[in-house]
């Protein structure tokens, strides 16, 4: 995508969970764009929720994302939730 937002990043994370962040950031674009594997979102979702496992800071971090890019995050993750694995996530 060539859009013009950034992406919602603590300073006191580490390499490592940035860039587990934005991958998981660029799945959720993949679920709005085009459809994204169910198991590689999840995936994404999980190593996104090691970094932010708190519910409040999640929710947070997903209107920042939204004020940003116009995309909402908790679709993405609410499909991954109510479908069975292996299928496609679009949005």
């Amino acid at each position: 995508m060539a859009e013009e937002y950034s992406y919602p990043i603590d300073v006191d994370w580490t390499t490592e969970e940035v860039i587990d962040v934005v991958q998981f950031f660029e799945a959720v674009e993949a679920a709005f764009d085009n459809g994204i594997n169910s198991r590689v979102f999840k995936e994404r979702y999980d190593r996104f929720k090691i970094v932010v496992p708190s519910k409040a800071e999640e929710k947070t971090i997903f209107r920042d994302f939204k004020q940003s890019s116009g995309m909402e995050a908790y679709q993405a993750v609410k499909q991954l939730k109510d479908m069975e694995e292996d299928v496609t996530i679009k949005v």
